[in-house]
């Protein structure tokens, strides 16, 4: 299964985001969503959304955080601004998932622990921070998990 990663989007679908996820078949966004986000990328696979510390607390459509079993993997997804500033090794320390998914830095990340995974897709909203915006790749497959960064 190929899995769509991306976060701080901040109400801004950039074009580049449609080929970068394009054949995925499910979206996680990390966090700091913004309007109208999540029905673009609904033209492009199923989504599933956390709110971030930008986003409304009270929007259905944003978990607080997601558990979920993906091809037999365990994957958290949160914004990560729950640990003030995350980093790999406190939200490995925190969530018990094979693979962590979190945003709220707009630094892409991916960190291996043995086994476990934590990756921060990036920003792939409006320029901030003098970050390069980007998204992530997740491929898994009998129990392996594969993830690309993705530049925009």
């Amino acid at each position: 299964m190929i899995v769509g990663l991306i976060s701080d989007t901040h109400g801004l679908v950039r074009p580049e985001v449609f080929t970068a996820l394009e054949g995925v078949e499910l979206i996680l966004h990390a966090g700091d969503v913004g309007g109208g986000v999540l029905d673009e990328l609904h033209a492009i696979a199923p989504v599933r959304a956390v709110a971030g510390n930008t986003d409304d607390p009270w929007d259905p459509r944003l978990d607080r955080s997601l558990g979920l079993d993906i091809g037999g993997v365990s994957v958290h997804v949160s914004h990560g601004h729950e640990l003030g500033r995350p980093r790999p090794d406190a939200l490995l320390a925190r969530y018990d998932a094979r693979v962590i998914v979190y945003g709220h830095t707009h630094k892409p990340v991916v960190h291996r622990d043995g086994p476990r995974l934590v990756v921060n897709p990036g920003a792939a909203g409006p320029a901030r921070f003098a970050v390069k915006p980007s998204v992530a790749r997740m491929a898994i497959e009998n129990g392996r998990v594969e993830v690309e960064i993705v530049w925009l």
